[in-house]
């Protein structure tokens, strides 16, 4: 059989957490926490699945759940999305991004990407029939030129993709950008998905400015955000997109028939607990930077030379001064012989600049942290 995606391995995340466990590593590597969900939460969505309710939900979600998300994309981003025609619960981010390119990516069409860019982008638009064009951002702040961004513009583009807070960089966009973005895609048929699953972890003051609060862009995108980031629960594989009725009607009929839906019990549980805790979503900013300082301050005395990530959880690290390497031999080696495993920066580019930088993840117990920085600092 000819595969669809021949030049497709295994995601870089499965391959480095496999490593780490295999030889016993502190998994610095993929994105998740090695602590629990908010006990509260557990105990409502305990109560859910203990009490019945696990069957079919909404094909769009439950309603109440629904309503939460309006109730919170108001509050922070001034939008009035309707629960019914503009939300949508999806079992998991990387669906989202999936349902919203399969929605308006047709064969030949092309997609503007920024290079780090996240790993599931690029299969997606391939599976669409769509070319993914390739634009690195800039060195070092990780940032969009957008004069490339003109230029790269043709009858064919189709989709232009953005992630901010941004996966793997921590580098956030600005206001400017969507101002910037909305004269570029003006009176062209190109529609915008945004990538803002750590919408609540930006840090040093700064805010997240969502495509949503950027009035002309929201009546054209597709905004991607997700519930396991933000609670700490990455393993229920829950998240929503927030879209007009125009773009949600055609994300749907695509989610019908990748999912259909979502955990029924889990949907019940969070919006519950959104409607009874939402001060979780307000501190994870100050939560997360004082892991990130923690992070940064206990590897100052390392060789790893580092620019304090603006926002994710997770920390670039330059490692020049330590060994020549390719980013993937490096990790393979620190995680196989030094027991910290990371991420390389290389399978995020078409073609990878010749750099020497890895990406850690600070959402960890701060044990765990110190326990890997004291190896970090003996390379």
């Amino acid at each position: 059989m000819q595969s669809k995606l021949p030049a497709v391995g295994t995601t870089i995340f499965t391959v480095m957490s496999k490593m780490a466990q295999d030889h016993g590593a502190i998994n610095l590597s993929q994105g998740f926490p090695d602590f629990d969900c908010p006990a509260r939460l557990r105990e409502l969505v305990g109560r859910h699945l203990n009490g019945g309710r696990n069957q079919y939900p909404p094909m769009a979600g439950i309603p109440e759940l629904r309503e939460q998300i309006a109730v919170k994309v108001a509050d922070l981003y001034g939008v009035n999305a309707d629960p019914d025609q503009e939300v949508t619960v999806t079992s998991g981010a990387t669906e989202a991004l999936f349902d919203a390119v399969q929605a308006c990516v047709g064969r030949g069409d092309e997609v503007i990407v920024f290079d780090p860019a996240y790993d599931s982008y690029g299969p997606a638009i391939e599976l669409a029939g769509g070319k993914a064009v390739h634009i690195p951002l800039t060195l070092p702040d990780y940032a969009i030129d957008w004069n490339r961004v003109e230029a790269a513009l043709t009858d064919r583009t189709r989709l232009i993709i953005i992630n901010s807070p941004h996966n793997p960089c921590g580098a956030i966009i600005q206001y400017g950008d969507l101002e910037v973005l909305a004269g570029l895609v003006r009176d062209r048929d190109i529609r915008v998905l945004s990538d803002e699953v750590y919408e609540h972890m930006v840090f040093d003051g700064q805010r997240h400015h969502s495509v949503l609060s950027h009035p002309e862009l929201r009546q054209r995108s597709f905004a991607v955000f997700s519930f396991g980031k933000t609670y700490h629960a990455t393993g229920w594989k829950i998240a929503y997109c927030v879209a007009p009725p125009e773009l949600t009607t055609e994300f749907r009929k695509v989610h019908q028939f990748v999912t259909f839906t979502t955990s029924s019990f889990v949907q019940y549980g969070l919006a519950d607990f959104m409607r009874e805790c939402p001060e979780h979503a307000v501190e994870l900013p100050a939560f997360y930077q004082q892991k990130r300082d923690l992070f940064c301050r206990l590897i100052e005395g390392s060789r790893f030379q580092i620019r304090p990530s603006r926002g994710t959880y997770f920390q670039l690290a330059d490692y020049a001064a330590i060994s020549d390497r390719s980013d993937m031999d490096f990790v393979t080696w620190m995680t196989r012989e030094k027991g910290v495993a990371a991420i390389p920066l290389s399978p995020f580019y078409e073609q990878a600049p010749d750099t020497r930088i890895i990406r850690f993840c600070f959402c960890k117990d701060d044990s765990t942290l110190e326990q890997a920085a004291e190896i970090l600092c003996a390379l």
